[in-house]
C-alpha cells in the first residue's frame, strides 16, 4: 500500500533533497513485486539501492528504473541452502549455473555430433535476418546449418554466410513451401519471413507438421497471434522469443510489466510452450509458471538484428542437444554475454547485431573458462 500522512510527508522532504538517496533494501513506499503507479509521490525515489541479500521482483521492471536507480546486492549471511529451499518462481540467472550447464566438447568429434540445424528466415527486402541468424548459430557450436530461404535471397546467403547451405524455395520473394525435417535436429523459423499469405499458410503448415525442438520468432509469431488456435498444436519443446509487442500481439494489451509477466505465465501453461521473454533482463517463461531473469546485456543491444542474432544461437544450442530450458538459459546469457563485450570495446551508441556477432567467440570463452 502507497505510503501516507507523516510517512508521505518524509517521503516528499527526501524526493526534494538536495542529496544522494541511498535505499537499504527497496525504496520505501515500493512493493517487492510490483510496478510504481504513475504518481510516485509516497515513494522514496533513490539514486542507489543496496538490496539485502537478494533482488526484488520489482528491481527488473521498467517502470521502476527511476525509483530505483543503481542497485547492487548486499550480503548479510543468510544460508544459501536455506534460501534455495524458500519456493519461488522467481530466479535471477547465475554465472556459475551457465558454467554448469555447458557440455565438454570431446577430442575425437566430428561436425555430425553437433547437429545439422534448419533456419526458415528471409524474404525481398530482408535477407540480412537470415544471414545474422545465420551467422549466430555457426559461432554457438552447430555442426552444420541449411537456410531455407526464397530465390531472391540464395547469392546473398552464399556470400555473406559460405559456412551455410542454402536451400531454394520454390517462390522468388517469399518462403512459400513447407520444407521437410527428417535431416535435422531442430528448426529456427521467423526472422524476416514477412507475412504474405503464401508465407502464412507455409508457417503455419511447418509449425503443425515438425517435431523437432523449435524456436519461433519475428514473423512466425506474428503469424501465430493472426493464427491463435495454431498454438495448440506447436512442435513440442517449441520456444517462443518475442519482444514486449510481439508478445502483446498474443495476449493483448497489457497496463504494466506485471501483468504482461502474468499474462505471459498463462499463456506458457495453457499451450505447454516455452516463452523468453526479450528486453532488459529478458525472462525465460517454463510451461510450469517458473521465470528465470537473465543478468546480461545493455541499452545498445536495442538494435535492428539483435533477435535474429538471439533466434541463432538458441538454434545452435537445441540443434546440439540442449533442453529447450538449457538453450534458452544460455542463448540469453551468451547473447547479452556479447553484447556486453561489444559495449566494452565499442560503446553503446554504435553497436550493431553485427557486432554482438563478432563477440561471441570471446563471450563462449569467457564462460567456457579458456
Amino acid at each position: 500500500n502507497s505510503l501516507s500522512g507523516g510517512f508521505a510527508a518524509v517521503v516528499d522532504y527526501i524526493n526534494n533533497a538536495p542529496a544522494t538517496v541511498i535505499s537499504i533494501d527497496i525504496p520505501s513506499g515500493l512493493g517487492s513485486d510490483e510496478c510504481s503507479p504513475n504518481k510516485w509521490e509516497s515513494i522514496v525515489r533513490a539514486d542507489f539501492t543496496l538490496s539485502l541479500q537478494l533482488p526484488k521482483l520489482a528491481f527488473l521492471f521498467p517502470e521502476n528504473e527511476e525509483i530505483i536507480g543503481e542497485w547492487q546486492l548486499f550480503d548479510i549471511g543468510l544460508s544459501r541452502e536455506g534460501i534455495e529451499k524458500l519456493a519461488s518462481n522467481y530466479s535471477l540467472v547465475e554465472e556459475d549455473e551457465i558454467r554448469s550447464l555447458i557440455k565438454p566438447r570431446k577430442k575425437f568429434s566430428h561436425k555430425g555430433d553437433f547437429g545439422h540445424a534448419l533456419l526458415i528466415a528471409g524474404s525481398y527486402g530482408m535477407a540480412g535476418a537470415s544471414v545474422l541468424a545465420a551467422r549466430a548459430c555457426l559461432r554457438s557450436g552447430v555442426g552444420r546449418i541449411t537456410v531455407h530461404a526464397p530465390i531472391c535471397n540464395n547469392d546473398i546467403l552464399q556470400i555473406a554466410v559460405p559456412e551455410a547451405m542454402v536451400k531454394q524455395d520454390i517462390d522468388e520473394h517469399y518462403f512459400s513451401w513447407p520444407s521437410d525435417t527428417d535431416r535435422y535436429q531442430a528448426l529456427g523459423i521467423g526472422p524476416g519471413l514477412g507475412t504474405s499469405e503464401e508465407t502464412e499458410d507455409a508457417v503455419l503448415k511447418q509449425l503443425k507438421d515438425c517435431r523437432l525442438p523449435t524456436v519461433i520468432d519475428a514473423d512466425a509469431l506474428n503469424l501465430l497471434a493472426q493464427n491463435r488456435d495454431a498454438l495448440k498444436s506447436l512442435p513440442p519443446n517449441s520456444i517462443l522469443t518475442p519482444h514486449p509487442k510481439e508478445l502483446e500481439r498474443l495476449i493483448g494489451k497489457c497496463q504494466n510489466s506485471y501483468e504482461r509477466l502474468t499474462k505471459a505465465c498463462e499463456l506458457a501453461q495453457n499451450f505447454h510452450v516455452h516463452i523468453l521473454l526479450k528486453g532488459a533482463y529478458s525472462v525465460l517463461i517454463t510451461p510450469n509458471k517458473e521465470c528465470f531473469f537473465n543478468p546480461t546485456g545493455n541499452t545498445g543491444m536495442a538494435t535492428a538484428g539483435s533477435g535474429d542474432v538471439l533466434t541463432g544461437i538458441i538454434l545452435a544450442l537445441l540443434t546440439q542437444g540442449y533442453v529447450v530450458e538449457e538453450a534458452a538459459k544460455i542463448g540469453a546469457f551468451i547473447h547479452g554475454l556479447a553484447g556486453d563485450f561489444a559495449w566494452e570495446r565499442l560503446g553503446m551508441i554504435s553497436l550493431t547485431a553485427g557486432d554482438i556477432i563478432n563477440f561471441l567467440p570471446e563471450a563462449w570463452k569467457y564462460i567456457n573458462n579458456q
